[in-house]
């Protein structure tokens, strides 16, 4: 935990600060910054953290939201719609709508079923299917984004990393629009 705390939260920070404003310009609204404190643990640290931005102040949970975090062996950058979610169905059949338009994402996306698992699938493997359950199953998510292996160079590379990051969310703010109307 104590290297999480010392090394991992300060540079969410930076690269927090700087794609809040970024999607706070690209969406004309307010963005907020949430860094995962991982309150419940005092030894043994998580599998996985992040950052998350979202149009809440008081958090993220429940809304559509943005996500860039690390596991071991890559980092991940989401657009996140996690089972804490409200509107679920309402939102789950607004993207059933634009299956086209998600099966039309750049090859390099991926899809995650439940953001405590590191494994993703491409975009190309987008099943209705995989919407239908997000729609029906009370604790069913959806993550669309990006993975990067550790050993990317562009992770090295805070600039060529955090322009990345930006085309990224660029290509999935239509879906935030979709799912916020």
């Amino acid at each position: 935990m104590e290297a999480i705390q010392n090394y991992i939260q300060p540079k969410f920070k930076l690269i927090g600060d700087d794609v809040t404003t970024y999607l706070s310009n690209a969406l004309e609204l307010d963005m907020f910054l949430h860094i995962a404190k991982h309150a419940r643990r005092s030894v043994n640290p998580p599998k996985d953290t992040w950052l998350a931005v979202a149009a809440n102040k008081r958090g993220y949970k429940k809304h559509p939201h943005f996500q860039i975090g690390l596991f071991d062996d890559h980092v991940f950058v989401w657009f996140a719609l996690i089972y804490e979610l409200p509107m679920k169905t309402e939102i789950a059949k607004k993207l059933l709508d634009h299956y086209q338009d998600l099966k039309a994402l750049p090859a390099n996306f991926v899809i995650s079923l439940d953001h405590t698992k590191k494994d993703a699938f491409p975009i190309s493997d987008l099943q209705t299917e995989h919407l239908e359950r997000f729609r029906d199953v009370k604790k069913a998510e959806f993550l669309i984004g990006r993975h990067f292996q550790k050993t990317d160079p562009i992770i090295q590379d805070g600039k060529a990393f955090i322009t990345e990051v930006k085309k990224t969310f660029d290509t999935m703010i239509p879906l935030y629009q979709i799912s916020t109307d």
